[in-house]
């Protein structure tokens, strides 16, 4: 079996400018995401591949031990091109340069790096074990529910539930989740058909047992590094 790990960090970042390679109670937050990669990696038949626009991130991966030939074009390094063109662009250049097609390709994304090596090996075995599934990725419990407390308007300028229902508790509703954007794990064969999203109708989710977000805003960021400088985390990355 022969897997790619992909970790995808653009350079040029908006909402938090640099935030690939700021530094997160002591450790470049790229960091976080190369060793979870080599520490899922080990002992396995496995390549990691970087991509990146950006020579810091480059440079900043490389003091991880994550080195590259591969650099992302730049009409794929835009705040305007989804994830998958990225994932693809790269997977295409590390199959041509090895002269052989993986099996399974996994996305860590460097903005969420609250995942540990065992919920992607069971989120492998997860998808490994499913005939069926193209893919799957992690999630986490969503805090509200489209079912009983979260609303849209109506074409008549009006706000009702987003989603139609009966449900008096939030208890009694469908779960739903919140995609944690921390990975995502593809079969070879989701970048042969004309999937755009990784959501499809035949995608499976891992539910991560413990705290995992995204950095989204600059906060996000305290509040990340005060869970992990006060000991606020269930398990270690």
């Amino acid at each position: 079996m022969y897997i790619l790990i992909t970790i995808c960090a653009r350079g040029g970042s908006k909402g938090i400018p640099g935030k690939n390679i700021r530094v997160l109670a002591g450790k470049k937050l790229i960091g976080y995401t190369i060793e979870t990669a080599q520490s899922f990696a080990a002992g396995k038949d496995c390549v990691i591949a970087l991509s990146s626009d950006a020579n810091e991130i480059i440079e900043a991966a490389a003091e991880y031990g994550l080195h590259t030939d591969y650099k992302r074009p730049v009409d794929l390094a835009t705040d305007s091109i989804g994830k998958i063109p990225v994932i693809l662009d790269v997977l295409r250049y590390e199959e041509a340069s090895r002269g052989k097609k993986f099996d399974y390709i996994i996305d860590m994304d460097v903005t969420s790096p609250f995942r540990t090596h065992v919920d992607v090996s069971v989120a492998f075995r997860m998808l490994e074990s499913d005939p069926e599934a193209i893919n799957i990725f992690s999630v986490s419990p969503a805090k509200r529910n489209p079912y009983f407390n979260m609303v849209e308007q109506n074409e008549d300028g009006y706000f009702g539930l987003a989603k139609k229902g009966d449900f008096v508790t939030r208890q009694s509703a469908p779960r739903v989740y919140d995609m944690n954007a921390s990975f995502y794990i593809y079969k070879r064969a989701f970048f042969d058909g004309p999937c755009t999203t990784a959501i499809t109708d035949k995608s499976l989710v891992y539910e991560i047992p413990h705290t995992c977000f995204d950095l989204d805003e600059p906060v996000d960021f305290d509040f990340m590094e005060y869970l992990l400088l006060n000991g606020k985390l269930s398990f270690m990355l």
